[in-house]
């Protein structure tokens, strides 16, 4: 399973291809940033974030597309804003006609860190220490849509673990 994992951003997105096998270890293929100007306009940005990502997509081929949830912080704009940006990964991902799943900030950091409230160096570190990397990725941003990306492949190899202790399938 191939997963592309993004942390939303309008100013800068953090993205993760995680690549994880039956009984293999998971491994990171890719991570970075992609980044907008301040100064332009929010359609312009929204544009080179669907265009970005779109590339990712078609560069890597995942199997899913794996998106941190838009949460409620103390800037209603800030949110509302987060949330124009998700759109558009959110569209990208449905016109790749790929599996799309959705993690809260919490959920990421609990399935990553153990804790849902870890501070970003927190998850970085674990982000390396189970991809088996010298170092955390970086910008944090980086490290944060991997996060997201091993979030779906440990979320998703649970449950089919899950799956096959119940029904008995092999």
């Amino acid at each position: 399973m191939k997963v592309l994992g993004i942390d939303p951003g309008t100013a800068v997105l953090g993205y993760g291809v995680v690549e994880s096998e039956a009984g293999a270890h998971p491994r990171l293929v890719e991570c970075g940033t992609l980044t907008t100007r301040a100064r332009d306009p929010l359609p312009s940005r929204l544009r080179v974030i669907h265009e970005g990502t779109t590339t990712l997509l078609v560069r890597h081929r995942p199997d899913a597309v794996a998106v941190e949830s838009a949460f409620y912080g103390k800037n209603v704009r800030t949110t509302v804003v987060l949330s124009h940006a998700r759109g558009v990964i959110l569209l990208a991902a449905e016109q790749a006609e790929l599996p799309i799943a959705e993690y809260s900030p919490a959920l990421i950091k609990k399935t990553i860190v153990g804790r849902g409230a870890a501070l970003k160096p927190q998850v970085g570190y674990m982000v390396a220490q189970l991809l088996r990397l010298k170092s955390p990725p970086t910008p944090s941003d980086a490290a944060d849509g991997v996060a997201v990306a091993l979030t779906h492949v440990i979320i998703a190899t649970r449950q089919a673990g899950f799956f096959r202790q119940v029904t008995g399938a092999q």
